[in-house]
């Protein structure tokens, strides 16, 4: 079992529990310059603000949020503490995703109907096909 390295300092592997997630996707969310844990040697530590951001990764891919736009957000809060702008920035964000997923619904629908006909067309070519016999 994984001992935190302080109460408020997180290692990699408590980190990767914690979020159910892989220490190299962790190390990779650090390549992209989402998190920077401090190091002592080579191990990584990470603090608050890095868990805090880990949890808004997650929380960000789930809600369909590319890292570049995550990242955009984090730049933001880092230059404006107030957070008006990445608040009005995320009202943004999520209107074009909410666009975005309601364009996708309707083209979803779309093929939905265009198969629902497919289908019943074939149903009434097997249906005429085995009358004909």
């Amino acid at each position: 079992m994984t001992k935190k390295i302080s109460s408020l300092s997180y290692s990699i592997s408590d980190l990767s529990k914690e979020f159910d997630i892989t220490t190299r996707s962790i190390r990779f969310y650090e390549d992209q310059g989402l998190i920077a844990p401090s190091r002592k040697g080579q191990t990584r530590i990470y603090n608050q603000r890095d868990r805090v951001r880990l949890k808004l990764i997650l929380r960000g891919k789930r809600l369909g949020f590319s890292l570049a736009e995550t990242g955009r957000l984090f730049e933001l809060y880092d230059v404006d503490k107030t957070s008006a702008t990445q608040l009005n920035s995320i009202m943004s964000l999520i209107s074009d995703k909410k666009s975005d997923l309601k364009q996708q619904l309707d083209d979803i629908n779309a093929v939905l109907i265009e198969l629902d006909d497919l289908e019943k067309n074939c149903k009434d070519i097997l249906s005429s096909l085995e009358n004909n016999k």
